[in-house]
């Protein structure tokens, strides 16, 4: 077998990220047609009204989607998919729990006045 790391691309294809937003902007249009009693009897004007404003909720959806999750996507180190834990993922890489934060008292050798 060969060893095959995944790249950015194999984590999320752009048709993939693009169908995702694409399907939450379906959502918001159709609760938002919903919510605003577009398939009930209603004049023109709020029927129109209606697809305006569900046309307005998809667009930001699908824009605000597509921004998070490819942010999302960016802080993902690929080689570190396959990587097994074995600790809890928020403590610290140190195995004896030490912070590595310095006393307050001690400075760098470089902050030293001269004599």
């Amino acid at each position: 077998m060969t060893d095959h790391k995944p790249t950015r691309r194999d984590l999320m294809k752009p048709v993939q990220l693009l169908g995702l937003a694409f399907g939450a902007a379906v959502f918001a249009g159709i609760v938002t047609l919903v919510s605003m009693g577009f398939f009930q009897q209603k004049p023109a004007d709020e029927i129109q009204r209606a697809l305006v404003v569900a046309a307005i909720a998809a667009g930001i959806s699908f824009i605000a989607v597509l921004l998070i999750v490819s942010l999302l996507l960016l802080a993902v180190d690929p080689a570190q998919i396959q990587k097994q834990v074995d600790r809890p993922v928020l403590y610290d890489d140190k195995a004896d729990g030490s912070t590595g934060e310095k006393p307050a008292g001690d400075k760098p050798a470089g902050d030293q006045p001269r004599s």
